[in-house]
């Protein structure tokens, strides 16, 4: 069985809550999960923050077992050290005019 790691979006319009879990890549995003392992809140509160709540020994164990995070999971990860940060995606040929670009 493939195992995921992805996000679960929860919350009302215009004001999503996730969750992060370890679930069946065949399974759709809001449907059966294996084990919730965090929660993640984009919008900031009061003072600037977002919260972000993970179980890392939980994480660490699926990704010992062969778990796949999805981009945005990795760059969370990444950012809290419990994957190797993310490379930036970055290509330098949009930077470049059109008219200018060598191919």
């Amino acid at each position: 069985m493939p195992v995921r790691l992805r996000l679960q979006r929860f919350g009302r319009t215009h004001r999503p809550f996730y969750r992060m879990v370890a679930a069946d890549s065949r399974s759709p995003r809001d449907g059966k999960f294996l084990e919730v392992v965090g929660s993640y809140n984009p919008i900031a509160n009061k003072d600037g923050i977002k919260e972000i709540r993970l179980k890392t020994d939980r994480l660490r164990y699926w990704i010992s077992c062969g778990a796949q995070p999805s981009d945005r999971v990795a760059w969370i990860l990444g950012k809290f050290g419990v994957l190797p940060p993310t490379p930036p995606r970055v290509s330098l040929q949009k930077m470049v005019p059109k008219k200018d670009r060598e191919e």
